[in-house]
């Protein structure tokens, strides 16, 4: 499938709302730039009239306008390419691609080859979720990756000791990128991989560990279903959501039973820690 790619050439102090806006209309990325700001959307989901629609709401506060483009799949690869640099957490995980040399200062080092852009809103948050991995039990666990993207988040809880993994996206680049990413890694744990949602994990399915980095809609959709696929105990992390967005997220984790364990942000995106309870 094709991307569309719109260009907004607005003043920096508006990007951060404009995401916001933009993502609930169904775009997946961002990538600031000196003029902007660089969205992206599949083709099928984009609706000119919306975007004419928030354009013209913020006319009044500040000078904007907006272009677009449909970028076929090669070109989506060479923007990706070029706007992708390693996401290092600390000095334990660095995230390469292979035009990157490695770099044996970080303890966990995870090689991917590039097939759609993340942008740099989706940095914020695979760096939160990591950095949460590093403090939760992964050895012998089955983790599930919902909208693995790149795989990103799979390939570190293997290498945290995962004993299996599972990943799904609706995108079917993202599925063909993380069978290839799990491949250039040599993980030893089992993996599954396929293209859809979470409605095609089989009932009864159960995991020790959940990562969700989507956001706010489908987690309040989701969550629920999760939980049915969590084992007592199992922990789930969620992400791709703002800061101002968290309450909903925990209210709606709260009144399904999961209990907080952690929360954190960075550049007002955010990430927040569940716990099923254990059976007594």
């Amino acid at each position: 499938m094709n991307y569309i790619e719109v260009n907004l050439t607005v003043e920096p102090d508006f990007s951060e709302i404009l995401m916001a806006e933009l993502g609930e209309l169904g775009f997946e990325s961002f990538v600031e730039t000196d003029e902007g700001l660089l969205a992206y959307i599949q083709e099928s989901d984009f609706d000119q009239t919306e975007l004419q629609n928030i354009v013209a709401k913020y006319l009044e506060l500040t000078a904007i306008a907006a272009t677009w483009k449909s970028l076929e799949r090669r070109n989506w690869n060479e923007e990706w390419e070029k706007s992708y640099e390693p996401i290092e957490v600390g000095n334990q995980v660095r995230v390469r691609a292979v035009f990157h040399k490695p770099d044996p200062a970080f303890t966990y080092d995870l090689l991917i080859q590039p097939k759609m852009s993340f942008g740099t809103g989706h940095h914020e948050t695979t760096w939160l979720v990591m950095n949460e991995q590093l403090a939760l039990p992964h050895k012998g666990l089955s983790i599930m990756d919902v909208g693995c993207g790149t795989g990103i988040l799979a390939i570190l809880g293997a290498k945290l000791g995962a004993a299996s993994l599972l990943g799904f996206d609706i995108d079917e680049w993202a599925v063909e990128n993380t069978v290839e990413n799990f491949e250039m890694n040599e993980l030893s744990a089992e993996t599954e991989v396929f293209q859809g949602t979470i409605t095609k994990v089989p009932a009864g399915k159960m995991f020790g560990g959940i990562l969700a980095n989507i956001n706010r809609n489908i987690l309040l959709s989701e969550i629920p279903t999760y939980i049915q696929h969590l084992e007592p105990g199992g922990w789930l992390v969620t992400s791709g959501f703002y800061e101002v967005d968290q309450p909903d997220i925990e209210q709606c984790a709260i009144n399904n039973g999961l209990k907080i364990l952690r929360s954190n942000t960075r550049n007002q995106w955010a990430t927040v820690v569940f716990e099923k309870a254990k059976i007594s």
